[in-house]
């Protein structure tokens, strides 16, 4: 009858374990010395070695020939506890045998002496599976046991375990298995078996094993059904997974943000039946070794799984900054999650692909965090601003057309097209035909030219109007006016002219209003009526500088400015007579106009 590979090559002996020598070394000398504990507790990752270890352990105290700490496994007394023959070694599991009336029984059966061997031992698996009754019924017999009793208690979730029963036990740690030491260890096996096993397939196993060797026997075990050679595409076939080749080009697409092929190569490997959290998990691996080599160039070498090549890693992460990288490990890890909840894992790979290939379609923190290291990867190197990564060339082109042409009260000004194309506001417009005195938007179409005839698209366009005032006149640019000695109110809106382009935009907005401030001069003196808003925003030596070399230019002589809190004066907020508004200009008025700017 067959039987599983990681049964039948489970360890005999204590040197035949792997990789748990600090444990191993420990226990023969225990052994040998005669100085054993009551209670061992194990602890560690799944296929370590716990159980076999306990299963050593308790052959090898009560060997009749032991050998340097080692079970003979010849003795009557090996070969009975080896085919369970002998009822005085017991090996229970917690998960099935977790109530407080399973351990009473154990309690009360643990008293006697054992019939065929030198101790009695309870081998107790997944301890952590105990129910709270169930330890308190263990916590008694632990402390105080008998003699000829021993317990060795394993699991892999050591903060499940209480710590009074903790502190009563001598505590193993497994560690995981390099990945040197099962790839040797599958070799000799499979040498044994009859199996052909490349050096790769072996590595690559190893890795896929993650640190635990009865993973790594039950996935050679399954490839070896297939018959034949097991090398790293035998492996990938009959494990459904991509392989390094397609994970490296699936992550250099994502990377260079190409949604079509990602989505393409994601199909044809779902197709030929790989696994999509298979997918999503070398895919994983890849960007961790990709962001350790990032961080910890020197030393975390020895932190990499070592499935890619040095070449490899290098094209990869030459591009990718470690946001990038931890933006992406995110997205992977958090779809990877959510595939067992799922009713539809293909479109839950294709969602976690497009984020990968676009960081702005991540809404998450991390997302957030790439592209602004991405912004300020851009600003230390001195460049421009790329396009994001999931931008096509049609969106660009769509989203920046260029000018087609701008039409002027006189005619049509084309601009170029293409790339590079100024915006219209930094057109210049065409030289004169004219006289010096009249503007280029003034000339008739005749003039220049042209027909008078308005194209197609202009022929509901709104009437042009013509501009008398001089042109490009500067926003607070005041008509000349002779100096003159003005009084009252007068001089206000010429003085709000004057500090126009000097003082921050919203203290002019606050000056040319006339519901907040307001001004009289009589005597030399310009007194500002504002109210408590505005008095907080004009209340700093440089605004009342510019304020008073305002007025002293609007009056021609000295003038103080006095700042008062309180109600504008009435007659400050009457409408300016005609007077006033032949002597100053409203800032605003008089600007060039446009007929229509077309956007193609």
């Amino acid at each position: 009858m067959y039987q599983a590979l990681y049964r039948k090559w489970r360890s005999k002996t204590f040197d035949e374990v792997v990789g748990q020598e600090h444990i191993t070394e420990t226990l023969k000398r225990q052994v040998n010395s005669g100085h054993l504990s009551h209670a061992y507790l194990f602890t560690g990752t799944r296929g370590t070695g716990k159980t076999s270890c306990a299963k050593i352990l308790a052959r090898a105290v009560n060997c009749e020939h032991p050998e340097n700490g080692n079970p003979c496994n010849q003795c009557p007394t090996c070969i009975g506890i080896e085919n369970g023959s002998i009822l005085d070694v017991l090996e229970l599991d917690a998960a099935s045998n977790n109530g407080v009336d399973h351990v009473r029984a154990l309690r009360d059966e643990a008293i006697y002496t054992p019939s065929a061997s030198k101790k009695r031992v309870y081998i107790v698996d997944e301890v952590h599976m105990l129910s709270t009754a169930a330890f308190n019924a263990l916590l008694k017999i632990l402390e105080e046991p008998p003699a000829h009793l021993m317990f060795i208690l394993a699991t892999t979730e050591l903060h499940k375990v209480p710590a009074t029963i903790k502190s009563r036990c001598q505590q193993f740690a497994f560690k995981r298995i390099l990945p040197e030491d099962i790839a040797k260890r599958l070799s000799y096996v499979s040498a044994q078996e009859g199996i052909e096993l490349t050096a790769g397939g072996a590595k690559l196993l190893a890795r896929l094993a993650d640190g635990g060797l009865r993973d790594a026997l039950s996935l050679l075990d399954q490839c070896a059904g297939s018959g034949g050679v097991i090398d790293e595409e035998r492996v990938t076939a009959s494990l459904g997974l991509a392989g390094n080749l397609q994970t490296a080009r699936l992550l250099e697409q994502a990377a260079r943000g190409d949604s079509g092929d990602v989505l393409e190569t994601l199909a044809r490997l779902y197709s030929e039946g790989k696994d999509i959290k298979a997918l999503l998990g070398e895919l994983s691996a890849l960007v961790r070794d990709l962001l350790v080599a990032k961080i910890a160039p020197k030393s975390g070498s020895a932190l990499l799984t070592g499935g890619y090549d040095e070449d490899t890693m290098k094209a990869l992460g030459g591009s990718l900054t470690p946001g990038r990288l931890m933006q992406m490990l995110s997205v992977l890890q958090n779809a990877g999650s959510g595939l067992a909840q799922s009713s539809n894992p293909r479109i839950n790979a294709e969602l976690c692909l497009i984020r990968l290939c676009d960081e702005t379609l991540d809404g998450s923190t991390e997302g957030l965090a790439a592209r602004v290291a991405r912004l300020e990867q851009i600003t230390r190197s001195g460049g421009c601003l790329a396009p994001s990564a999931g931008e096509t060339n049609e969106s660009k082109n769509s989203g920046n057309r260029a000018i087609e042409k701008i039409s002027f009260s006189g005619g049509e000004l084309p601009a170029e097209e293409g790339e590079g194309a100024p915006p219209p506001w930094e057109l210049e417009p065409p030289p004169q035909s004219g006289g010096d005195d009249v503007p280029p938007w003034d000339t008739t179409a005749a003039a220049q030219g042209q027909s008078s005839e308005k194209p197609e698209w202009r022929q509901t366009a709104k009437p042009v109007r013509t501009v008398k005032t001089m042109p490009h006149p500067m926003e607070g640019q005041v008509s000349p006016r002779a100096e003159n000695h003005a009084s009252g109110s007068d001089i206000w809106p010429g003085v709000v002219a004057r500090v126009s382009g000097k003082v921050p935009r919203p203290v002019y907005m606050t000056l040319r209003d006339s519901g907040e401030t307001g001004g009289e001069y009589e005597d030399g003196v310009l007194t500002v009526h504002a109210t408590a808003f505005a008095q907080a925003r004009l209340n700093r030596p440089e605004i009342l500088e510019i304020l008073k070399q305002a007025a002293e230019q609007q009056t021609g002589s000295t003038v103080r400015v006095v700042l008062r809190e309180g109600t504008v004066s009435p007659k400050n907020d009457a409408a300016p007579t005609a007077e006033q508004k032949k002597k100053t200009v409203d800032p605003l008025d008089g600007l060039m106009d446009f007929d229509i700017v077309e956007f193609k």
